[in-house]
């Protein structure tokens, strides 16, 4: 069975508003078994919206519609789903009825304008909207079934998990239950990693293994297919248990963690504390720390030394040793550390310059330079060159900095005191 999901809306296309329905639905039919082929996304345009259905009813068994069942004239799904029926818009008696009632929940007037909200093509069914104005729309159109929702989320959601579910399960359009997992890596680049996993990620595999990348975090999709929850997490854990063995050092988080809640966890099992020092990220390592629950015993305070005059007067860095090699550089870098580390008496000292552009780069030292500088209890202090590169935007050339200064720390504290922080 192939679904689709097309969502309509001229905000959607114009970039305004995030398009999250369709991610949402497409999760919701994998955990029964239903496959999302297709995501359609297309303004509010009559014309537009007919050619949109008639091919999604050509090639899916299932579409669920997000939008376009407001009262306004830009409101276009019922009529362009009754186009592509053939049949005339009807009145729907039990429709017009709930609106009226939930305007009068509300204490407010229904507009006359708001009676267009009960028009349904001529033999489809009503889905109810207990939080809102716009009730859904069933149908069979062809071969294909038609489930229209309004694009608010919030309605959406509860129609979809009160309303819709419930259909799709008793009409067995499903039959399956598919299971997905990621688990995220930091510190190699998409290439290398996919170089170590080729086995993993090859076409026709089961469970099926994808790669993406998304601000250098580097995850990897599984996805498992079964007659019951159970056996497709069954059907998955001999991979997950290969990827978390092969890749051991490089894994940050699984779901939605990434490497600021790793370091945490680092923190918390060893119990050591971590002081920041920034000039070119200015305090954002210190904020993706911060913005972990249950951190402030492990962070007692961060620096953003972003002058050189700051740096000295803050951090103690030596006038002569800017002077000399300058802000971004690793010396600078290791003074950062070290006086991060000793003014707030913290394990680790961790400290970050570099040149975040877009001006400001010279050929010895251009944009995209970075310098990290790490301080640990042994009075040992070592110090890292990133190369991100001078194409490359202010934001992520910080946002690559900050994560790199982090996961540094992590592997700072993991246990393997042999070998030497990479």
């Amino acid at each position: 069975m192939k679904a689709e999901i097309i969502a309509i809306g001229s905000e959607l296309v114009s970039g305004q508003c995030l398009d999250t329905n369709s991610q949402w639905l497409s999760r919701e039919l994998g955990s029964l078994g239903i496959p999302v082929h297709f995501h359609t996304t297309l303004g509010d345009d009559i014309d537009e919206d007919v050619a949109a259905f008639q091919i999604a009813i050509a090639h899916a068994d299932l579409i669920l519609v997000s939008g376009g069942l407001g009262p306004t004239q830009d409101d276009l799904t019922r009529e362009a789903l009754a186009r592509v029926a053939g049949v005339p818009l009807v009145e729907n008696a039990e429709a017009l009825a709930a609106i009226a009632a939930m305007f009068a929940r509300r204490s407010r007037p229904m507009a006359e304008r708001n009676r267009v909200q009960a028009l349904f093509p001529l033999g489809a069914e009503m889905i109810p909207n207990r939080v809102g104005t716009a009730p859904g729309i069933w149908m069979k159109v062809g071969n294909a079934v038609v489930a229209c929702l309004p694009g608010v989320p919030s309605e959406l959601r509860v129609m979809y998990d009160e309303q819709v579910r419930p259909r799709l399960n008793q009409f067995a359009l499903g039959g399956r239950v598919i299971l997905h997992h990621k688990i995220n890596l930091f510190g190699r680049g998409e290439s290398d990693v996919e170089a170590a996993a080729l086995d993993l990620t090859a076409r026709g595999r089961v469970p099926e293994v994808g790669i993406t990348a998304h601000d250098a975090t580097i995850s990897f999709r599984i996805s498992a297919e079964g007659t019951t929850e159970d056996e497709a997490r069954r059907a998955m854990e001999p991979t997950l248990d290969l990827i978390r063995t092969r890749f051991v050092e490089l894994i940050v988080g699984e779901g939605t963690d990434d490497v600021a809640e790793a370091l945490l966890a680092q923190l918390v099992r060893t119990g050591a504390t971590v002081a920041t020092a920034e000039s070119c990220t200015g305090g954002l390592v210190a904020q993706m720390i911060t913005a972990q629950p249950g951190v402030s015993a492990y962070f007692p305070g961060g620096v953003v030394s972003y002058s050189n005059q700051a740096k000295q007067e803050l951090l103690g860095v030596p006038a002569s040793l800017v002077a000399t090699h300058g802000a971004v550089s690793a010396e600078v870098a290791e003074a950062m550390a070290t006086g991060v580390r000793d003014r707030f008496h913290a394990t680790l000292g961790l400290s970050v310059t570099g040149v975040a552009g877009p001006t400001g780069g010279t050929p010895e030292k251009p944009v995209g330079l970075v310098f990290l500088g790490l301080a640990t209890p042994d009075g040992k202090v070592q110090t890292r060159k990133l190369e991100i590169g001078p194409e490359q935007p202010r934001e992520i050339i910080q946002r690559r900095s900050a994560k790199h200064a982090l996961n540094w720390a992590r592997l700072a504290l993991l246990p393997m005191p042999s070998r030497e922080i990479p």
